[in-house]
């Protein structure tokens, strides 16, 4: 079976062996975060509908899960906002109904648990990783970009009302991007939202890897560590160690990208008509690669390129 709507398993430094699904098309999202890996969004929106058919989303993890592979988590994420798809609960219920041995994931940008509804549809999640990269107005419009009807204020409420209903673990992710939300000043706004919300641990980070805009600047380790200790609840996230033997649904993408890469250095966009596979997917299989070592990113006047190092064995 060709999966449209589900990828990897992806190694995460978080979440161990974790099968991605995407619910909404490339790059449909509720914010246009200047730091954002998959590039600028294309459609950004905040209405709420079904963007993908959940059923198809249903018979792909149905194909691919009764095989009972190693799995830590089925995690929604991808090339958008999951929670804009109205009907993620139906995906949520059916994965607890047949496979309950699996736990589930979603990683979002929180900005619509404002909406009852939304709430409801994620409370059966094992585990919710949504990020919060600000706790100002103006830092937010800067850093994330959002959709008209969003705004800051609103985001921690929802966030905060999240928490007072979900019984499973929060574990907010703060981004923080030099000279815009690590002031002394944004600092402790951060802390008094996270005091609001409550989460059970706050992880940070910072670019690790060029990100839609050439001008983010990453925040230096010896500044991170600093915001570690003064925020409540944060740690760094930890050094990401990839494993070695993984089954995926496609074993066969990695070392096409590598093969592809040692001929020429390409883009997200020219390794999509070379190799055939949705952007989301082969930005999944880029990162593992990049944080393998097996290949690096340089900026160019056309775009982000990726190449196979030259001291890398150029083994999947």
């Amino acid at each position: 079976m060709k999966y449209k709507h589900i990828f990897g398993p992806v190694p995460s430094r978080r979440l161990g062996l974790s099968l991605g699904v995407d619910l909404v098309p490339y790059k449909t999202c509720t914010l246009n975060c200047i730091y954002c890996e998959c590039g600028e969004t294309t459609n950004l929106t905040a209405d709420l509908k079904e963007y993908i058919p959940v059923q198809s989303v249903i018979d792909e993890l149905g194909n691919y899960l009764s095989a009972a592979p190693r799995l830590d988590y089925i995690t929604f994420s991808g090339s958008g906002e999951p929670t804009l798809n109205i009907q993620i609960s139906k995906v949520v219920d059916y994965i607890k109904n047949n496979f309950p041995r699996y736990k589930v994931c979603l990683l979002t940008n929180g900005t619509l648990f404002t909406t009852a509804s939304v709430r409801s549809a994620v409370s059966e999640i094992d585990l919710i990783i949504p990020s919060l990269d600000a706790a100002s107005e103006n830092s937010f419009a800067r850093i994330n970009r959002p959709h008209n009807s969003i705004d800051c204020t609103s985001t921690i409420d929802g966030l905060t009302r999240l928490r007072s209903e979900y019984s499973g673990q929060i574990i907010l992710e703060i981004f923080f991007v030099k000279g815009l939300n690590d002031s002394p000043e944004e600092l402790l706004r951060l802390n008094e939202a996270i005091e609001k919300i409550n989460p059970d641990r706050v992880q940070i980070g910072t670019l690790d890897r060029p990100g839609t805009e050439d001008w983010v600047e990453e925040v230096d380790n010896i500044r991170m560590k600093e915001i570690a200790d003064f925020l409540c609840k944060a740690e760094l996230i930890g050094e990401y160690r990839p494993r070695r033997n993984i089954s995926s649904c496609d074993d066969s993408h990695n070392s096409q990208i590598i093969r592809t890469l040692q001929r020429r250095p390409c883009t997200i966009k020219d390794l999509q008509q070379i190799i055939n596979l949705r952007p989301v997917e082969i930005q999944k299989q880029i990162n593992f690669l990049l944080e393998r070592g097996t290949i690096e990113a340089e900026k160019k006047e056309r775009g982000l390129f990726f190449k196979v190092k030259s001291n890398s064995d150029g083994l999947a």
